[in-house]
């Protein structure tokens, strides 16, 4: 496992994520943005488990992680 996964501490639960997550978002962009986006999240709509397997086939936890912190165009 990539050593930076190792250095992030305690894991927080969901609603700790999601409070840091809006927080993000609340800085970052006006308030009819952010209700734009949450509107366009489909909260608890899909199955991630059937569509992990198409999304990372032939990944691994390296891969993955070499791909986050590439720069992004």
């Amino acid at each position: 496992m990539p050593e930076a996964f190792l250095s992030f501490g305690t894991i927080e639960t969901e609603q700790e994520l999601t409070e840091e997550a809006f927080a993000i978002l609340r800085q970052h962009l006006p308030p009819h943005k952010v209700a734009r986006l949450l509107a366009l999240w489909k909260i608890g709509s899909g199955d991630y488990v059937k569509e992990r397997e198409t999304l990372f086939s032939g990944s691994t936890v390296d891969s993955l992680f070499d791909e986050a912190k590439s720069p992004q165009d």
